[in-house]
């Protein structure tokens, strides 16, 4: 009887375990062709970090390609990890109001990533998957095929920010992506409503649906006019695309823990 309460309680506690680390994000393959975003971090007098994040369609309209490049980072404080998070800076320059990391797979920030399986990081832990910043200057260029440059896609980032953080997670600089060119639907791919170009390709629309937008798409990379972010802690920024997902683990954990409860009496 007791080897049988143990066995429950342990599936219980490896189900409870699992719903923690969310969903596998899923590669991005139908990203608009020619499509761009950017964020620089503004100038400040005290601070001499600088640097920007770019992202563009990957020339196969598979995942997003990034060219980062940052100086000015302080001389301790290292290894620096930076990170797109689930919202805008607001218009404060305040970098704790961009929230937590983009995260819409629930995947949490426990365990660490692992850069080997970067399906299962969160899709906004670029250092994770990428590597960390370990000088004063960085220069790196990589394919994410779990970002997207398509604004209906969860895996969006085109309106929402980078953070650079010392190790210990202290937040040391942050700036808004701003959009550069919204890019084009290749022939054949599904597409909105629209009429073709000469070329066969179909220009995104401006007015396309932003997923969990509080900012448009094309503010200023340096300034949240529009709709000011009040700072927020990490659990406020969890979106409801997986919610249903993580109830239904929830649900078969507590039928297993109402099992060994039933053996007991």
């Amino acid at each position: 009887m007791l080897s049988s309460i143990v066995s429950i309680l342990a599936a219980a506690t490896a189900v409870v375990a699992q719903s923690s680390t969310g969903n596998p994000a899923p590669r991005v393959a139908n990203n608009p062709i020619g499509a761009q975003y950017v964020a620089t971090l503004p100038l400040k007098a005290d601070n001499p970090l600088v640097g920007s994040i770019q992202g563009s369609t990957a020339a196969d309209g598979k995942g997003v390609k990034f060219d980062v490049s940052f100086a000015g980072l302080p001389e301790t404080g290292g290894p620096f990890i930076y990170h797109i998070h689930a919202k805008p800076v607001p218009a404060d320059g305040n970098c704790t109001g961009t929230g937590a990391h983009l995260d819409p797979y629930l995947r949490g920030e426990a365990p660490a990533c692992d850069a080997s399986k970067p399906e299962t990081c969160q899709i906004g832990d670029l250092s994770g998957k990428h590597g960390n910043i370990t000088d004063r200057s960085f220069a790196a260029a990589y394919t994410d095929l779990y970002l997207a440059t398509l604004p209906s896609d969860p895996a969006f980032f085109g309106h929402l920010s980078f953070v650079v953080h010392l190790s210990n997670k202290t937040r040391i600089g942050c700036a808004n992506f701003t959009m550069v060119a919204a890019g084009m639907y290749p022939s054949g791919s599904p597409v909105p409503s629209g009429v073709a170009s000469s070329s066969g390709m179909i220009p995104y629309p401006s007015d396309a649906p932003l997923y969990n937008s509080t900012m448009s798409a094309s503010s200023s990379a340096t300034s949240a006019v529009n709709s000011p972010v009040s700072p927020t802690s990490a659990a406020s920024s969890t979106p409801q695309a997986s919610s249903n997902a993580v109830a239904k683990v929830a649900s078969s954990a507590g039928v297993l823990l109402a099992a060994a409860a039933a053996l007991v009496l």
